[in-house]
């Protein structure tokens, strides 16, 4: 029997296809629970139908003034309203949200709006001086919209043509926006950041954030109704696609300008937040909170992580702190998290040390990603699941980016293989889970043996009077290569280089210990991220230890 009868008049229809989109779920959000509260800040508590009301008067107000189909929407906000609100607004209008890094400086941002194309740039007053600097450099009219969040008190003149309250009220609140014709549609353009050169714009389509959006529902086991506190930069990986996720499941946006431990705690307990996110810098600065500042939450608090490798004393202390924590892992290019370490029920039994490091691996693919794997990059090959053959770490499916933004070359050879390449170097565990050991550039190579960075950051990190780690090569005229370790000091503790030893010669085997250590505050990037080749440079200059 031929299989074409399955397709002889049985085409797709508007009755019996629609393309992914997340726009979708603020409006079944808005209709289905249309009194819910949907957004709070400060003094503003608005509900779904308010919230979906404004995202299409943006939407209009854009078309209104020309933008449509594949034009860039540049916005330089915090995590107010307004950000999320751009989230809908923009792609309802067919255009593409750029959340810019409101860390960044003004030539890199300059750089970003002229590789986007940003037809138009809503800026926070926070920022307008800092964008005052960056508009002499771009090449294309720009269209500049200000922000004036009443929550914010400092500095800065509007630099725009008209404010946003301003702009809403000039468009539809019923304005009948369409999804997208293809949802291999752009929605979004995002830029990596921490590398040295000019950062690559990683484009996401609309399948890719829906599809990322329910699985952090399902790897999160996200409830109706979660009040999730913006603790993640919504300009990071679009809130790790965090804005449609919530309003999928209709749940509270609070907002949070500036990550501050004592407000996110009070807000935790005044809101009763249910769920946060946050890269390993900001769950340390939690758990390294004053204890008064700690007291009161009874309520289950969900705490999701991203990073490399977080250390398992990190993972330990949240755990002690009362929240429960899900360790996700993934790159600008895969939406943020694609990969998540679901914890086993047979774990509960095992002290708490142990399951701190069976949770600290990068774990196993996303629901709605189709695979994760460890492979060997010249042969495209699965490495044994032995927990010790290093491979690298690569991903494949629907959350993965349409690729790099005017970069061919880039694109075909980070999707080399019919996989996108991580660079971060792994291994496979025989229980299907993979582990991060390196990235390729921070693998050590010491006398011919490959030491791994993050295990002997790990160890640093379980001396109590660690705040924070890095370890990078330091070359070596014996050995080639040895490990240098610069650590910052948590406030009010001491600890000397020849304590730091002592405690990595109990934990690790001789050759790893690091033959150097240097006390200083870690240089970051924008999104918190330890900037390792600006240590390395300083490696070159740190005096070895005789160990």
């Amino acid at each position: 029997m031929s299989t074409d009868m399955f397709e002889a008049g049985l085409g797709k229809t508007t009755a019996n296809y629609t393309a992914l989109t997340p726009l979708s779920f603020i409006e079944r959000a808005a209709s289905v629970y249309p009194t819910r509260l949907a957004v709070v800040h400060g003094l503003i508590r608005r509900t779904w139908q308010e919230t979906y009301a404004r995202t299409r008067r943006l939407a209009s107000a854009l078309a209104a003034r020309g933008i449509g189909t594949g034009d860039t929407v540049a916005a330089m906000l915090p995590n107010t309203p307004a950000m999320i609100e751009a989230h809908f607004g923009v792609p309802m209008a067919g255009a593409v949200l750029n959340t810019l890094n409101t860390r960044l400086d003004a030539a890199t941002l300059a750089f970003m709006l002229n590789h986007g194309e940003a037809k138009v740039l809503l800026v926070d007053r926070e920022f307008a001086d800092l964008m005052r600097s960056v508009l002499p450099a771009v090449e294309r009219p720009i269209f500049v919209v200000d922000v004036d969040d009443p929550l914010y008190t400092g500095p800065g003149e509007r630099i725009g043509q008209i404010e946003y309250e301003a702009l809403l009220d000039s468009g539809d609140p019923h304005y009948a926006w369409q999804p997208p014709n293809d949802e291999w549609d752009a929605i979004s353009l995002n830029y990596t950041s921490g590398t040295t050169g000019n950062p690559k714009g990683v484009v996401y389509h609309h399948r890719g954030a829906y599809t990322a959006a329910i699985s952090n529902i399902l790897e999160w086991d996200m409830p109706k109704h979660a009040v999730y506190l913006w603790t993640l930069p919504l300009f990071h990986c679009n809130g790790w696609t965090f804005p449609w996720a919530v309003a999928a499941r209709a749940g509270v946006n609070v907002c949070l300008r500036k990550v501050d431990a004592k407000t996110i705690f009070d807000l935790i307990r005044a809101e009763r937040v249910t769920h946060y996110c946050g890269a390993p810098i900001v769950h340390n600065m939690l758990v390294n909170a004053p204890d008064e500042l700690k007291g009161g939450i009874t309520h289950p608090v969900h705490a999701m992580v991203a990073g490399a490798a977080p250390p398992a004393a990190l993972i330990e202390s949240l755990e002690r702190l009362g929240f429960e924590l899900t360790h996700v892992y993934g790159l600008t290019e895969v939406y943020g998290p694609a990969s998540v370490c679901p914890q086993q029920e047979e774990w509960r039994t095992l002290d708490i040390g142990e399951r701190a490091r069976l949770n600290a691996r990068q774990g196993v693919r996303y629901h709605l990603q189709d695979g994760c794997a460890v492979l060997d990059p010249e042969t495209m090959t699965p490495v044994p699941a032995d927990g010790e053959t290093i491979g690298e770490i690569m991903f494949r499916g629907n959350i993965t980016m349409k690729g790099y933004l005017k970069n061919a070359t880039a694109t075909e050879e980070a999707f080399r293989g019919g996989w996108f390449h991580t660079g971060d170097l792994g291994v496979a565990y025989p229980d299907g889970y993979v582990r991060i050991k390196d990235r390729s550039k921070d693998i050590i190579i010491s006398g011919g043996e490959n030491i791994s960075s993050i295990e002997i950051e790990d160890v640093l990190y379980r001396h109590p009077a660690v705040l924070a780690a890095a370890v990078v090569a330091k070359p070596d005229p014996r050995w080639g290569e040895t490990p240098c370790a610069f650590v910052e000091l948590k406030a009010g503790a001491t600890a000397s280089a020849a304590d730091l030893i002592a405690h990595c010669k109990a934990h690790l085997a001789g050759f790893k210990v690091p033959r150097a250590i240097e006390f200083v505050e870690l240089p970051k990037t924008s999104t918190g991220k330890i900037q390792k080749f600006e240590l390395r440079k300083l490696a070159k200059s740190v005096s070895a230890i005789d160990v």
